[in-house]
């Protein structure tokens, strides 16, 4: 973990899995929190919950930006856009899926019409195919992706817990470096290949997790 923290730096890109604080990974996170890394620009597909998760780091005022789908789930986040402390670029779901996927395959963006004619097209390139507009929707990435799976080997490869796979597996492909923090570390060889989602090209770094250090908006 100490070695991983050395990548962390104030204003750098971070871009995290998981969804509403599932699949974040709760020891890299507070290993942020408590080396005080601030003005971070987020990517992710939310804030989570005021103290889950990446919504933790929203809540520390650590982050300068973020890109996601939706705030909603953290109160903080929309307060702190509302009083101008927080940039915050909404993205549809599935659209900023595909532009995490885009930067990690090495595409130049995808073409979506989701948005023409409304507020979403602002500032955005248009192009025409065959008749037909689109927006050109730019690929992500960043400087450090973090991402949380079940088990991985020594050498990198992933399986991840059911619905906590969610965005990780598009996320680990982004990063100019890439941490994974796994509940169980094993041999090589160990894994199916059959149940590997990630493999182990795309992960610079495995930590032992030391589990969720939170209570989940359901546990109250």
């Amino acid at each position: 973990m100490e070695e991983a923290l050395t990548h962390f730096h104030d204003g750098m890109t971070l871009m995290a899995g998981g969804f509403g604080g599932v699949g974040n990974p709760p020891s890299l996170i507070q290993g942020i929190l408590e080396k005080g890394v601030r003005e971070l620009t987020l990517i992710s597909n939310d804030t989570a919950f005021p103290h889950i998760g990446i919504g933790k780091l929203v809540t520390e005022k650590r982050v300068k930006k973020v890109i996601a789908s939706h705030i909603g789930s953290n109160p903080n986040a929309g307060a702190q856009m509302t009083a101008g402390e927080l940039e915050v670029e909404f993205c549809p779901q599935g659209i900023l899926a595909e532009r995490v996927r885009a930067g990690g395959v090495g595409l130049g963006g995808i073409l979506s019409d989701v948005g023409i004619g409304t507020i979403a097209e602002k500032g955005k390139q248009k192009v025409v195919m065959e008749g037909k507009e689109y927006l050109l929707e730019t690929p992500l990435t960043a400087e450090v992706s973090i991402v949380h799976a079940k088990k991985a080997d020594r050498y990198g490869n992933l399986v991840f817990d059911t619905s906590a796979r969610n965005f990780n597996p598009l996320v680990a492909m982004a990063g100019e470096i890439t941490i994974v923090e796994a509940d169980e570390i094993v041999e090589i060889g160990e894994l199916s290949p059959e149940e590997i989602v990630t493999p182990g090209v795309f992960i610079n770094f495995i930590v032992q997790s030391e589990g969720v250090n939170w209570q989940w908006a359901w546990e109250k």
